[in-house]
């Protein structure tokens, strides 16, 4: 049994020796300045660049409808891919942005629409989420919601009653 185990042994680190080259050696220079070409456009992203971050709608009456649009344009070094755009809340609601990649330079744009619900001062964000390097961006809309005057009109009538 000694005699297998040490034959064993012997045949193992024989042919672990055998097998050790310098694995320098194997690299080929083209393969070399390829690796070297993804790695440096992998370091390039696109940058989103918006005219505004924030809109404020001013005044509104509850429930009604108010809409906006968000210009946007690469500025980075690679294709900006919007992936998707949501909003803090189902009361706001982002739509009409492009699909398809936008190259260093293009512009695009979305709009977002409000309901007009809740009272007082509102706000909500919209995240879009992208291929830029932080991964999402952030805009908001915020309006003062007036209530509205049916309803207020009511309310006092039955309380004088």
């Amino acid at each position: 049994m000694k005699k297998i185990v040490l034959i064993f042994s012997v045949i193992s680190v024989i042919t672990l020796l055998s097998c050790k080259e310098n694995a320098a050696k194997k690299i080929e220079e083209n393969k070399l300045a390829e690796a070297a070409l993804r790695d440096a456009s992998a370091s390039k992203f696109p940058k989103i660049e918006f005219d505004k971050t924030e809109h404020d709608f001013g005044e509104i009456q509850a429930n009604s409808s108010v809409e906006t649009v968000f210009k946007y344009k690469n500025t980075g070094d690679a294709p900006l891919v919007i992936t998707d755009i949501k909003s803090s809340c189902g009361c706001t609601v982002p739509q009409d942005w492009s699909r398809k990649p936008l190259e260093p330079g293009e512009e695009g744009h979305f709009t977002v629409k409000f309901n007009g619900s809740g009272t007082n001062k509102v706000s909500k964000t919209v995240t879009v989420t992208a291929n830029t390097e932080k991964g999402t961006e952030v805009v908001k809309i915020s309006a003062f919601v007036k209530p509205n005057a049916n309803k207020t009109t009511m309310i006092n009538s039955q309380i004088n009653n």
